[in-house]
């Protein structure tokens, strides 16, 4: 009963230590915010500065797999190239060797019970009083890891492990096949890393096993070697869908700690061995040393942090190499016929937080934007083609782009609703509603576009002929609607309010529309009336012209939701 007690809570304090960290992560990543991406578009000019960016960010979010699958997914999305993305993944795997200091000091003897406590009361308060909802997430989360390591370092210590006759038996006697033993381990570590998706979890079991005298020093190093490459599937995983960059970005990754492993492989008891000569600790290949737990976890920390170094000292050199490496390893593909019918950047699920997948669902209704403009301009063609081939060519294009605006909108809408069911700040919980509105009004213009061409296909159809006037007044309100459609995509681009300037001229487009369309329905009812043109031809000219001032009415409900504002009517 004692045994299977030790075991759940063994396995119950891992679980706490991971919660703690996801917890802590998003916390944080809500405070910063966009900023987060701000940071990395703009502190990565140079190779150097894109290693200091990802070392940061993951030391402030404890998650080198956050800032991975970060990463990766800003590749995704255009806003880092690739050779940035491959300096942020270098700093990145120095960034998270902070875990492990951090584990060192949670392992160590110091009662950590006074800090987890005050910490828990503290983010309690903050979280109740609603002082400030995402620091007081960001405590709570830390609480949890520190309690998480401690219960870890408790019970191991309670479970003896080191007088356990099957474990002993296990690590003597897979200690001593030499580069075998290492082989096992790393392999046993990268496992374990990919199964659990945390190698922070896995460290912490390292640094226990150690600890405790179990396991030799040299065997918990080849351990965290294995976790090295095993955090790298993650960002493998979710780059799978992703476009050719991404999943370059993501070899990368994998490329890095590869590289690391098989060089440190051929020095391994050279390297181990300094490592645990700068703790005044004798180096025995398979023997467990007879030195304090918090020094075997310091060796363990400091390998950890020597082996990231070093390799990105290496490596930061060949960035391009590397690069024309994993261009070569995953080439492009040519573009499919239906490509237009993807997402072009919501393509490998949701990002590491629910927080920073709001920047992809910008940039995918940017795209959409795009293509409901690109469809007015079908349109506008089709008013003025004549050639029957042609004509009906142009209009099936149409229809195409009509079932691409209404499968955006769904799946565009499916992915902003995954991004609400997260934790999000309120900030955050209103740019969703945000662009809920948006998508659905950009598919409205969508659906203006395809109605104007089907009236457009009647007067083909039906040979209903404009006079001059009435095709310059149809011109005209295109050019509006040009005029809109092209303010209307530079908002969604930079998706904030834009200068007062800029939404005063949408605004005035949209008077001008409606205006417009009042005067021409009136003359027509008199050109009607003095038998201008016959009332059919009347009937689709203000047909067109009433849809064109509907589309009118959807972009600057589109504007207005960019901007947070209401256009004065």
């Amino acid at each position: 009963m004692q045994t299977a007690l030790s075991i759940i809570i063994l396995i119950g304090s891992v679980a706490m230590l991971m919660y703690g960290m996801k917890v802590m992560s998003e916390g944080l990543q809500k405070m910063a915010g966009s900023k987060l991406s701000n940071v990395l578009g703009t502190m990565t000019t140079n190779r150097f500065t894109g290693v200091l960016t990802g070392a940061f960010i993951t030391a402030s979010i404890q998650s080198s797999t956050a800032t991975t699958v970060m990463t990766v997914s800003f590749v995704s999305a255009g806003l880092l190239s690739l050779s940035q993305a491959i300096s942020v993944i270098f700093g990145a795997n120095i960034g998270t060797t902070f875990t492990a200091w951090i584990m060192v000091l949670g392992g160590s003897s110091l009662d950590m019970r006074f800090i987890v406590y005050s910490a828990i009361l503290l983010a309690v308060v903050l979280i109740y009083t609603k002082k400030n909802l995402n620091l007081g997430e960001f405590i709570i989360g830390l609480a949890f890891m520190l309690l998480g390591l401690t219960t870890l370092r408790v019970n191991a210590a309670e479970m003896h492990l080191d007088e356990v006759p099957a474990v002993v038996n296990f690590f003597s006697k897979t200690s001593s096949w030499g580069y075998g033993s290492y082989l096992l381990y790393l392999f046993i570590g990268g496992l374990l890393t990919c199964a659990v998706q945390s190698s922070a979890a896995i460290m912490a079991i390292t640094m226990t096993l150690c600890s405790t005298h179990v396991m030799p020093i040299d065997l918990g190093i080849a351990l965290v070697l294995g976790e090295n490459i095993g955090t790298t599937i993650t960002s493998n995983v979710v780059a799978l869908s992703a476009t050719p960059q991404a999943r370059r970005a993501a070899m990368a990754h994998l490329i890095f700690n590869l590289f690391g492993v098989i060089w440190v492989l051929c020095v391994f008891r050279w390297f181990v061995g300094g490592v645990c000569g700068l703790w005044g600790v004798d180096f025995i290949p398979g023997e467990i040393a007879d030195v304090s737990a918090s020094q075997l976890n310091a060796i363990l920390a400091t390998f950890h942090t020597a082996f990231n170094v070093c390799n990105v000292l290496i490596l930061i050199w060949f960035i391009p190499q590397i690069e024309k490496l994993v261009c070569w390893i995953i080439p492009s593909k040519k573009e499919e016929d239906n490509s237009e019918e993807k997402l072009t950047f919501i393509t490998g699920g949701l990002m590491s937080t629910s927080e920073l997948s709001i920047l992809q669902a910008w940039k995918e209704i940017h795209v959409y934007g795009v293509r409901v403009q690109r469809m007015f301009g079908m349109v506008r063609d089709l008013f003025v083609e004549t050639d029957e081939a042609a004509f009906n060519k142009t209009f099936s294009r149409i229809e195409k782009y009509e079932g691409i605006c209404d499968r955006m909108e769904v799946e565009i809408a499916a992915y902003l609703n995954q991004v609400a069911d997260g934790r999000l700040s309120d900030q955050s919980k209103h740019e969703v509603h945000k662009m809920l509105r948006i998508v659905s009004e950009i598919e409205s213009v969508g659906d203006a576009n395809f109605n104007m061409s089907r009236y457009i296909s009647h007067k083909y159809q039906n040979r209903v002929k404009y006079n001059a006037e009435q095709t310059q007044n149809v011109e005209l309100m295109f050019n509006l609607l040009s005029d809109a459609c092209t303010q209307m995509v530079n908002m969604l681009e930079v998706h904030h309010a834009t200068t007062e300037d800029d939404f005063l001229y949408a605004a005035n487009l949209e008077n001008e529309i409606n205006n417009f369309r009042d005067t021409l329905k009136a003359q027509n009812t008199l050109d009607v009336t003095e038998h201008q043109y016959d009332y059919l031809t009347g009937v689709n000219y203000m047909d067109i012209i009433i849809e064109c001032e509907k589309m009118g009415d959807y972009i600057i409900n589109v504007d207005e939701a960019v901007n947070d504002r209401k256009a004065a009517k």
